[in-house]
C-alpha cells in the first residue's frame, strides 16, 4: 500500500506539475504542501479533497487504499 506522500508526488509528476502549481491551484501554502510530499504530515481532509480534485483521483487512491490508477 502506497503512502500518501508517495501518491502525492506520483500524481503531481503524472500531471506534469510543480509543487508551486499545486499550491496555486489548491490554496494550500507551499510549506504545508511540501510537508505533505515529504511525509512530515498528512493532509487534512479538506486539503486532501482539493488535491484529489486537482489530480482527478479519488481520495481512496490518494490515501493508497486502492491501486486503481486514475483515468486521465
Amino acid at each position: 500500500m502506497a503512502k500518501v506522500n508517495e501518491r502525492l508526488k506520483e500524481c503531481r509528476k503524472r500531471a506534469n506539475l510543480r509543487q508551486s502549481d499545486v499550491v496555486e491551484n489548491t490554496g494550500i501554502t507551499y510549506s504545508t504542501y511540501r510537508r505533505y510530499e515529504r511525509g512530515g504530515s498528512e493532509p487534512t481532509l479538506s486539503d486532501a479533497a482539493r488535491i484529489a480534485d486537482l489530480f482527478k483521483v479519488s481520495l481512496d487512491y490518494l490515501a493508497g487504499r486502492t491501486d486503481e490508477p486514475p483515468e486521465l
